[in-house]
C-alpha cells in the first residue's frame, strides 16, 4: 500500500480522499501476472469510482462496503491531507523577506507601525501561522506557543503527548510582525495593546471538522528594554477528542469499576485531582457522557469551556457572571446533574457541596498531588469534616503517561536497578526481567519521539463507611495518611502501583514513572 499510495500525485491523492476511497491490500494476481487491489468505501456504488480506478490504471480490483466511522479515519492515514499554507511557503518561501530585526535593535526604537503593516500583510507570514494551526490539529498537538527568542528569531513549539516540540523556527521577519498577524486573525484579542494579558478565540474548518482554538497573550521581557515581546499560546480545542465511551480513556481496571460505580450514584460529589494537562477535563466529559438521558438535566459551570458536550447546557463564567452567582442561578434552575469546572475557594467549595448533599449528582476538579489529599484540601478552605464525608462518592487523581512506540520500543539490556526500587519493582517482578525503554532512531510512526499516544493511571479513592467515619471524627485536622492507608487495606491501587503495571506489560518505560509520579 506505501508503495501505491507513493506512485500518486496530490490531485490523484485528493481524488481518492473525495470519494473516500481507501486502499487496504494489494496482492500479485497470479492468474492475470499483475497487481489486485481492495478497496473499501462506504459508497461503493458511486459513478466516479470505477471511472477513477481506471484512470488511476488499476485493471483489477475488489470493491467492499465499509461504513463511514470506519473508513475516514484510516484514510486520512494513509493518505495525510495537504498543508496547502506550507506548500505554499515552499513554493513562495520567505527568502524575500526584508529582515528588519537589526533596524530595531540597532536603532533602539519600537519597529515603525507603517513597516509592521507591510510585514503583516505578507501573505506569507499569514501562510506560516496558517499552517502551524493545521499542524497542530493534525499531529494532535493540544497547544501551540509562538514567541521570540533572544536572536530576535519567533520560535513554534507544539506540546504533544505532554512534550513540547519545535516545529519551526522564523528568522525572516521580525518577531512583533509574526506575533501580530496572530493577534489579527484572532477574535478579541488588539493588536496595539503590547502591556498586558489578552484572551482571544478563533475557529477554523480543518478535515471537515470545526476547531475551536483559544488564544492568550501575556507580555514577556526582552533582553532589549526598548522592545516589548509577547508570547502566545493557542490551545487546540477539538472537540473530536471527547470521548463517548468512558472505557476508551485507558484507566487501569480498579479505577474504572469504582470511577463507573461512583458516577452511577443518584446524588453525591465525584473529584478528580491532578496537576493541568493531566486529563481531567476530558475524563469528566467522557463520564457527563456516560449519565447524561434525556430524562436528566445536565448543568455545567466552566471557565473556560474546553469541550463543547451534546445534552449539556454549558455555562462561561465572565465578568458579569462570576461563580457563585453561577452556582446560586444553577439551584434555581432545577439541575440533576452539575459539573463545577473547578474548585479554587471556600464559597465555590460550600456550594458543590451543598449541590452534592441535597440531591444532585456534581462533578468536579481540583489540584492535588494524591486523592487522600483532596479531603484535606477542602477541609483546609473551611468546609465542616461531617459535610465531606457524607457527600463524596469518590476522588480520583489521574496522570497521563506516554505509551512506547510499539514499532520501535526495544528492551531495556540494563535497567537501573535503584530506580525500580524507587518506583516499587525488581527485576523479579517483571517476566523474563524484560523491560522496554524508547529509541532514538527514526520511526515514521512516532516520527522519531519513541512514544506514541498516552494513557491515564489513576488512584480512586471510594469512600467506604470506614472512611467516611475517619472523616467525620477528624476533629481539628484530617489525616491524609491514615485514610490512604485504610484506602490501600480496602484495594485501592495508588498511582505509583497503577504505573508499575503498565511498566510490567512493557507499555511504559521506568523513566517515564520517575517523569510522572512522585516516589517518595
Amino acid at each position: 500500500i506505501a508503495a501505491f499510495v507513493g506512485r500518486l500525485g496530490p490531485a490523484q491523492r485528493d481524488k481518492l480522499r473525495g470519494l473516500r476511497l481507501l486502499p487496504i491490500a494489494c496482492v500479485w494476481d497470479s492468474r492475470y501476472q499483475e497487481e489486485r487491489m481492495t478497496f473499501a468505501s462506504p459508497d461503493p456504488m458511486h459513478g466516479d469510482v470505477a471511472r477513477t480506478l481506471r484512470d488511476f490504471g488499476i485493471r483489477r480490483y475488489d470493491l467492499f462496503f465499509a461504513p463511514s466511522q470506519e473508513v475516514v479515519p484510516r484514510l486520512l492515514e494513509v493518505l495525510p491531507p495537504r498543508n496547502e499554507f506550507l506548500e505554499r511557503l515552499e513554493t513562495d518561501g520567505l527568502a524575500g523577506a526584508r529582515d528588519i530585526g537589526n533596524t530595531v535593535v540597532d536603532e533602539r526604537h519600537v519597529i515603525d507601525e507603517d513597516e509592521l503593516d507591510a510585514e503583516i500583510n505578507r501573505s506569507d507570514l499569514i501562510n506560516l501561522f496558517e499552517a502551524a494551526m493545521l499542524e497542530g490539529v493534525r499531529r494532535g498537538a493540544s497547544d501551540v506557543h509562538i514567541s521570540p527568542n533572544r536572536q530576535g528569531q519567533t520560535s513554534f513549539k507544539m506540546r504533544v503527548d505532554g512534550d513540547l516540540v519545535t516545529w519551526h523556527t522564523e528568522d525572516k521577519a521580525h518577531p512583533e510582525a509574526v506575533l501580530a498577524v496572530v493577534k489579527d486573525r484572532a477574535m478579541g484579542v488588539d493588536r496595539f495593546e503590547r502591556d498586558r494579558a489578552q484572551d482571544g478565540n478563533m475557529q477554523r474548518q480543518v478535515d471537515g471538522a470545526l476547531i475551536r482554538f483559544r488564544v492568550s497573550v501575556l507580555p514577556v521581557a526582552n533582553v532589549d528594554p526598548d522592545i516589548r515581546s509577547e508570547s502566545v499560546v493557542i490551545r487546540i480545542l477539538d472537540d473530536r477528542k471527547v470521548h463517548a465511551d468512558l472505557t476508551k480513556l485507558g484507566l487501569p481496571e480498579i479505577a474504572m469499576k469504582r470511577f463507573d460505580r461512583a458516577i452511577r450514584q443518584p446524588f453525591g460529589m465525584v473529584l478528580i485531582t491532578g496537576p493541568t494537562g493531566s486529563g481531567k477535563s476530558t475524563t469528566l466529559a467522557a463520564a457527563l457522557q456516560r449519565v447524561i438521558t434525556p430524562k436528566v438535566n445536565v448543568i455545567s459551570i466552566e471557565d473556560p469551556i474546553e469541550y463543547m458536550i451534546p445534552g449539556v447546557q454549558q455555562i462561561k463564567l465572565s465578568d458579569r457572571l462570576d461563580m457563585s452567582r453561577a452556582m446560586r442561578a444553577v439551584l434555581r434552575h432545577d439541575p440533576d446533574i452539575v459539573m463545577v469546572g473547578e474548585i479554587r475557594d471556600f464559597e465555590t467549595a460550600d456550594l458543590a457541596i451543598k449541590l452534592a448533599n441535597t440531591g444532585h449528582l456534581t462533578f468536579s476538579t481540583l489540584h492535588t498531588n494524591d486523592a487522600p489529599s483532596a479531603v484535606s484540601r477542602l477541609f483546609k478552605l473551611g468546609v465542616e469534616p461531617f459535610l465531606l464525608a457524607y457527600a463524596i462518592n469518590l476522588v480520583m487523581a489521574q496522570r497521563l503517561v506516554r505509551v512506547l512506540c510499539p514499532e520501535c520500543r526495544e528492551v531495556d539490556e540494563a535497567p537501573n536497578e535503584s530506580i525500580l526500587g524507587e518506583i516499587g519493582l525488581s527485576l523479579d517482578d517483571v517476566p523474563g526481567h524484560v523491560f522496554r525503554k524508547g529509541t532514538k532512531k527514526r520511526c515514521p510512526t512516532c516520527r522519531g519521539t519513541g512514544y506514541t499516544g498516552r494513557r491515564a493511571i489513576a488512584e480512586a479513592l471510594y469512600l467506604s463507611p470506614a472512611i467516611r467515619q475517619m472523616i467525620f471524627e477528624a476533629g481539628d485536622s484530617i489525616d491524609e495518611g491514615t485514610i490512604k492507608k485504610q484506602a490501600i487495606s480496602e484495594g485501592m491501587d495508588t498511582l505509583q502501583d497503577a504505573a508499575a503495571a503498565y511498566v510490567k506489560q512493557g507499555l511504559i518505560s521506568t523513566d517515564e514513572v520517575v517523569r510522572v509520579v512522585a516516589t517518595l
